[in-house]
């Protein structure tokens, strides 16, 4: 392996090879492939960076990687930050990949265009040097091979050409016989005259099995690899696939319920021993019902049993679930609260938002501050590793390693705002028991087991029609807000509660500065009605209509099996702001569309 290029990793992208703190957690974290102004390099592991940024607290995350990876102990560190304003020296080292390049002179014949393909042994202070003694420009090839564990490497394109292994050593071209850049077009010859398309490269196990070589982790870091390996385009969208984990921090309620129970323990709730005595106490002496406001029952009960001495261990809540449980807790908004700590949530009065369209809302809720933290664990390639509708990640899904031996991973924090809306589970699921909505989902149902035939090694499950309902509306209604609120689209995200105890959404500012806590949600809130009417509006026709309303998740040639009435046009939005990466959509789901399906949730006319 060649030596190491250092690039650091700072605020502002620079033209000596900087991109910001956020970019390398979601986007640029080892084993990514980044294209430099003068070199393209493979981002280093873990072990080669230097210099990180600040600790990142945040236990209950930390607990969920530790759980999901078996560690023992674990840190989180932001990853360092520009060495231009740092004391010390920081930076990722990133290696130089891919090593064979092709010339950028090109000799054409007709629509024949002949490009010499070189290997970096071959080059003198970066450029080619022919047998004329002319000094060529090189640029990296773009295709590499990859296998599905995250392994990568170049191709053997002596191998590749001659078919096999063969001693013959003379130099490659890479021709472009055509003009559409299609790769039936592209062709590899040898001076010896052998030659081949490199669309025989997509053929399965024609690149033979992986190597699994790791050259992110440095040299010396191969291991076993069962994997064949598989022709990939280094700029492709497919080539990296950060595995990110991300909580909203949350008040410590345990240490709230313990207050709220000291209250009330002496004179109480120290005599109770059983759960039916609990709810009795609640319902009939008000001191205890002011004091637990906010507590099920079973959480106070479990409380009781600890200071008792009799409890059993509280059971480990999804990252949704405990998420949910605090957001609905919120109190009710009285005069000018004061934001302060990571999360301030206050629930919008009733009256300001009471309209007939607004019949299945339980409950609005403003975010006033909320931090969200997220780290990456890991990567794949040619497939994403998406969170479940819990917000779990995928169990069965291997990701690449980070470092040769994980102690610590890199994190980012992002503050900001957001609104919160509950919806009545008894409405929603009365809506999911009606047999047109039953008719729709077999039809989803359908296109998702199409789409797990054809990723076999898939961990993901069907999320249910509720989860279709409030992830569709959830976008329909991020358009709407994005038009006034003051913030960019993109700078939006969501969080979809499709969950035993209950259903809702929260939108709120996913950016790593000041961006994200402008007030633009808070006032955006206060008129939720008015978005909420607006964003079904958008949902009821497309500018692809009809196409897009009678699109057939089961249609082979489109080949969107988890997509109903769903497209560019109406549905989809940045994938940055979806946890779901644009899957699970159906507007036909929300209000009536051209087809008239009758599976909408909601009454458009009552808007």
């Amino acid at each position: 392996m060649n030596r190491p290029k250092r690039s650091t990793q700072g605020a502002n992208a620079r033209p000596h090879g900087q991109i910001r703190q956020s970019q390398v957690v979601t986007t640029f974290g080892p084993g990514s492939l980044l294209d430099l102004p003068k070199q393209s390099v493979i981002v280093g592991g873990l072990d080669f960076w230097s210099g990180v940024g600040d600790e990142i607290h945040e236990p209950r995350l930390i607990e969920k990687i530790k759980r999901l990876q078996n560690l023992p102990t674990l840190k989180l560190y932001a990853p360092p930050p520009d060495n231009e304003t740092s004391s010390s020296g920081s930076g990722i080292v990133a290696w130089q990949f891919p090593e064979w390049f092709i010339t950028q002179d090109v000799e054409s014949s007709g629509l024949t265009r002949s490009r010499l393909l070189i290997h970096r042994r071959a080059l003198t202070n970066g450029r080619f040097i022919d047998a004329d003694r002319k000094k060529l420009q090189v640029v990296p090839i773009r295709f590499v091979r990859a296998c599905k564990r995250g392994h990568i490497g170049d191709l053997d394109w002596y191998g590749f050409v001659h078919r096999g292994h063969s001693p013959c050593r003379r130099q490659l071209r890479m021709e472009e016989r055509g003009s559409s850049g299609d790769l039936g077009e592209i062709v590899i010859r040898c001076e010896c005259g052998q030659e081949r398309r490199l669309n025989d490269a997509t053929v399965a196990g024609v690149l033979g099995h992986c190597d699994g070589f790791r050259p992110w982790l440095g040299p010396y870091t191969k291991e076993t690899c069962d994997e064949m390996n598989r022709l990939l385009v280094r700029h492709a969208s497919n080539a990296y696939f950060p595995q990110i984990m991300s909580v909203i921090s949350l008040p410590d309620r345990n240490e709230t319920l313990e207050k709220a129970v000291n209250q009330v323990w002496e004179n109480f709730l120290q005599y109770i021993d059983s759960l039916e005595e609990l709810q009795k106490d609640r319902q009939k002496k008000p001191p205890v019902k002011a004091a637990l406001e906010g507590f099920t029952d079973e959480e106070v009960f479990q409380e009781i049993l600890a200071r008792k001495g009799s409890g059993a261990e509280t059971p480990v809540r999804s990252i949704k679930q405990a998420e949910f449980e605090v957001l609905t807790a919120a109190k009710e908004e009285i005069g000018q609260d004061t934001p302060d700590g990571d999360f301030f949530a206050r629930t919008l009065a009733k009256s300001e938002w009471d309209k007939p369209w607004m019949a299945s809302v339980e409950r609005v809720v403003l975010v006033h501050r909320l931090r969200e933290v997220v780290a990456q664990l890991g990567f794949t390639r040619f497939e994403a590793s998406t969170p479940n509708v819990e917000g779990e990640l995928q169990i069965g899904v291997v990701p690449a390693p980070l470092a040769r031996e994980v102690s610590w991973l890199p994190a980012v924090e992002n503050r900001g705002e957001g609104l919160f809306i509950q919806f009545r589970k008894s409405t929603i699921q009365e809506w999911a028991a009606r047999p047109e909505v039953v008719a729709r989902g077999r039809r989803l149902q359908a296109g998702f087991d199409l789409w797990l035939h054809e990723h076999p090694h898939s961990q993901r499950e069907f999320p249910g029609l509720p989860y279709y309902l409030l992830h569709s509306l959830s976008h329909l209604l991020l358009t709407a807000i994005a038009l006034e609120c003051g913030y960019p689209a993109s700078s939006l995200r969501e969080r979809v509660y499709a969950l035993e105890a209950g259903y809702g959404i929260l939108l709120y500012t996913g950016t790593p500065d000041a961006e994200g806590t402008l007030g633009g949600l808070i006032e955006t809130a206060r008129q939720i009605e008015r978005h909420l009417g607006n964003a079904l509006e958008l949902g009821r026709l497309c500018s692809n209509d009809p196409v897009c309303a009678q699109h057939n998740p089961r249609g082979q040639h489109e080949a969107r099996f988890l997509h109903g009435a769903a497209c560019h046009g109406c549905l989809l939005i940045a994938e940055p702001s979806c946890e779901q990466h644009n899957d699970f959509l159906d507007r036909a789901l929300v209000v009536p569309t051209v087809e008239e399906l009758g599976a909408e949730f909601f009454n458009i006319e009552a808007v």
